[in-house]
This record gives structure tokens, C-alpha cells and sequence, in this order.
């Protein structure tokens, strides 16, 4: 009888062991489940979120841009009133001065508007000329300049916030004993004999 009491309890025992047993992977499947759906929601909150940003980005920058096309608007309207009003008096004005400092008003104010938006000019003339920021529309000699320096411009060159926009269109001085030596490394270069590619060619250009 003793023994079949013993027997019984690591009987229940062993059932006991083998439903925590099979209670373990239910409980993993669960935690595993419950997290990929949260994983999921976390998901698809973010993917609604950047949908959300892509829609709204666009319309940012263009509200930025039109805010920024008024305010530059905005700046130019007192310079084309008086633009007009200087036109206006034109015909009255009773000597080219007064005209011509209507529109130097005018023109003042037009570049201060260009500097509120970081535009500055090139400086060209009497410099020495730069590709990067001189555009060489033609030579002239100057003996009292120096080489290479920008005489005069055809079009003033302008950089945006650092960066060249549009290059200065300039003449450049190029003095003749320049141009001479130019000229007769070009000659040189014409007359120099070509190489032989044959001792049979040498021998020949020597005979000759």
C-alpha cells in the first residue's frame, strides 16, 4: 500500500511537469504574437505618418516660395514708382541733371533690393582677368596696363549667395609682345620638322 502512495504523487507530479511543459511554447506563441502586432501598429503608424509628410513637404516649399516671391515683390514696388514717377517728370524736368539723378535713385534702390537678396556684382575692371568670372569678348593692347587685365565690360557679371549666376563680359588687355610670342610659337610649331617613324624616313629627311 506504501508504494502505491508513493507512486501516485510523482505520478501527478510528472502530469504536472509535462502541462507546465506544454503551457511553456503556448505562452511563447502568445508573447510572440503580441509583439509582431505591436510591431505592426507601431508600423503602420509611421508608414501613415511619412504618407502624411510626403503630402505635406510639397506644400511647404511651395508656400515658402511664394511667401519669398512676395516679399522680393513687395521690394520692387517702391522702385518701379518711382521708376514711373521719374518718367512722368521727364518731359518737365528743366535739365538732364535732375533726370539723370531720378534715375540714379531709381538705380540705387534696384541694387539694394539685389543685395537684400545676397545678389552681388563682379568686380571686372582693372582686375586681372578670371575665367571663373570673367567672360573675354575680345583683346586689346594697352601699353600702360598690365597683361591680361580686364579693360572694360560689355555686360556686368553678378554671384548669388557666392555662387557666379552670371559671368562679367569683359575686354581684356593683351599686350604685343604677348601676341608676338604667341605668334612664334605658332610658326615654331608649323616649321618644326615632323619625326621620322623610319630609319629609312630619317635617312631620307637627311638627303633632302
Amino acid at each position: 500500500m506504501k508504494d502505491k502512495k508513493k507512486e501516485k504523487p510523482k505520478r501527478e507530479d510528472s502530469q504536472k511537469a509535462r502541462k507546465r511543459e506544454s503551457e511553456e511554447p503556448r505562452e511563447t506563441i502568445e508573447s510572440l504574437r503580441e509583439e509582431k502586432d505591436e510591431l505592426l501598429g507601431k508600423l503602420q503608424r509611421v508608414s501613415a505618418d511619412y504618407a502624411n509628410y510626403q503630402k505635406r513637404v510639397p506644400k511647404q516649399i511651395a508656400d515658402t516660395i511664394g511667401y519669398e516671391k512676395e516679399l522680393i515683390i513687395k521690394k520692387l514696388l517702391p522702385v518701379v514708382d518711382n521708376f514711373e514717377h521719374t518718367l512722368q517728370n521727364a518731359h518737365s524736368a528743366e535739365d538732364l541733371d535732375v533726370l539723370v539723378k531720378g534715375v540714379r535713385i531709381v538705380y540705387d534702390q534696384l541694387r539694394d533690393v539685389l543685395k537684400s537678396q545676397n545678389v552681388e556684382q563682379i568686380e571686372a575692371r582693372g582686375q586681372t582677368f578670371d575665367p571663373a568670372l570673367h567672360e573675354a569678348m575680345t583683346q586689346r593692347t594697352e601699353p600702360d596696363a598690365e597683361n591680361n587685365t580686364v579693360l572694360e565690360e560689355f555686360q556686368k557679371g553678378y554671384k548669388l549667395n557666392g555662387r557666379v549666376i552670371r559671368p562679367s563680359k569683359v575686354i581684356v588687355n593683351r599686350l604685343v609682345s604677348e601676341q608676338k610670342e604667341l605668334q612664334q610659337e605658332d610658326r615654331e610649331a608649323q616649321e618644326a620638322p615632323e619625326e621620322c617613324q623610319t630609319a629609312e624616313e630619317c635617312e631620307a629627311a637627311d638627303q633632302e
